[in-house]
């Protein structure tokens, strides 16, 4: 394979980290289909025990690189949490959570939920969890999700969801020292690890949960709950999980981090190409116990393009996971702003901030520039078409405004303030 612009590798020994989770793919296939050595690079990967272990490797150089939440970077970069400078120059896929609540919830949903045919309509939106959890408040009993980490994706689509039914999910207030997301709370969310939601589920100390594949579908197959919604259908196409790696690595090793976007961008292209065609040979490799270690047929449900929701009602969700198609791997400063958005919402950033910090914040930690080298390359080397990727001569890094979202709130990401004006639940200019 001829090489157009970039060189050898500075450091060619890599470890990348991955939670078990469907979407750490790109990944395990790179590896698996030698993408990583075409690029000269020698690879392991790990799982990671949660997503503090495994960020906390990445910042110590223990690790070199890993799959993490589009959340992480962005809120290590500001300094909630962990401060670190993170980076990620791409995205890893679209969409692939869903919102899972108990038997017992799901029964008393049920009889708000407009039904066709026997059938409950989708989206099920909050509004008909909203009279449950009335009913848990009024009897004194606190309503408890789960979620995975207070910087993740499903926290924010579980909290966006909730929010759009009327539901508070809570504030924080790192300023004074809490970080537990609780003040004000109609319904109270804390973190559980994902292949732990299930059983923290069916032992009742939680009632329902957000979490990536397969522990949505895992809770179909034991019968002990119900998914009631995609994140597709809260946000249709939104970002998923991202490639972090230091600053300070990327900087240290050019070359190395080109060739590594290299090899995920192949992956990733192969996940979705001749109509995901290759996801069958994809859950295979994931269903390993070194990758994600469940069933290959509680994989394949999403894996292949149908969800079932309660047991026996499976649906067509073609774009359940999406890898590489819609220019999926490209890392958008729009996507990075709405990250940003739900953090000032929520209160994990405690002021207003200006739009320009918003992009500044944005520009630091997604870069568009890393990918576009890489993909240029591919392009030279033949092995991928431009009409594979935006055009990089005019890409602002801001997709146009998107109206799917569930409460249908339209959002653009040069308008970050006014988008946050627009959400009934959440905070504004105010500091708690």
């Amino acid at each position: 394979m001829t090489h157009a612009e970039v060189g050898e590798p500075e450091k060619d020994e890599l470890k990348f980290g991955f939670i078990k989770l469907t979407d750490m793919a790109p990944i395990a296939v790179a590896y698996e289909k030698g993408y990583f050595e075409d690029e000269g690079l020698y690879v392991s990967v790990e799982a990671q025990a949660n997503w503090k272990v495994l960020l906390d490797g990445v910042i110590d150089g223990k690790l070199d690189g890993a799959h993490m939440l589009a959340g992480q970077p962005l809120a290590a970069t500001i300094g909630f949490g962990t401060e670190a400078h993170i980076v990620t120059p791409f995205s890893m896929d679209l969409n692939g959570n869903g919102i899972t609540v108990s038997n017992e919830i799901w029964e008393m949903m049920k009889e708000h939920i407009p039904m066709e045919g026997g059938k409950p309509v989708h989206p099920i939106k909050a509004d008909y969890l909203k009279p449950v959890v009335n009913k848990f408040r009024s009897e004194g009993k606190p309503f408890k999700m789960g979620m995975v980490f207070p910087v993740s994706t499903h926290n924010y689509e579980l909290r966006y969801w909730l929010a759009a039914g009327g539901i508070h999910p809570g504030y924080y207030a790192p300023h004074k020292g809490d970080t537990s997301g609780l003040i004000d709370a109609e319904a109270q969310l804390s973190v559980t690890p994902p292949p732990q939601m299930p059983a923290t589920l069916e032992a009742g100390t939680i009632y329902g949960y957000c979490v990536g594949e397969p522990w949505n579908q895992q809770a179909v197959f034991k019968g002990i709950g119900v998914p009631v919604i995609t994140d597709y259908e809260i946000w249709k196409n939104n970002p998923e999980k991202v490639f972090g790696m230091t600053k300070e690595f990327t900087e240290k090793y050019p070359n190395t981090t080109i060739r590594v976007v290299k090899a995920l961008l192949r992956a990733a292209k192969w996940l979705d190409e001749n109509n995901n065609a290759n996801r069958p040979e994809a859950v295979k490799i994931l269903s390993q116990p070194e990758y994600v270690g469940a069933d290959y047929n509680v994989i394949a449900n999403s894996m292949t393009g149908t969800f079932e929701y309660e047991k026996g009602d499976k649906r067509e969700v073609p774009d359940f996971n999406v890898f590489f198609r819609y220019f999926a791997t490209y890392p958008y400063y729009s996507d990075a702003v709405w990250y940003l958005t739900q953090m000032r919402r929520w209160g994990q950033i405690s002021e207003k901030k200006s739009d320009d910090w918003y992009f500044e914040t944005a520009k630091k930690v997604y870069r568009p520039d890393i990918y576009a080298t890489a993909a240029k390359e591919l392009i030279a080397d033949g092995v991928m078409d431009a009409s594979d990727f935006p055009d990089f001569t005019s890409e602002s890094g801001f997709r146009p405004p998107q109206t799917e979202f569930i409460d249908e709130v339209t959002y653009d990401g040069k308008q970050p303030n006014a988008y946050l004006e627009k959400l009934t639940i959440g905070l504004k200019d105010e500091t708690l």
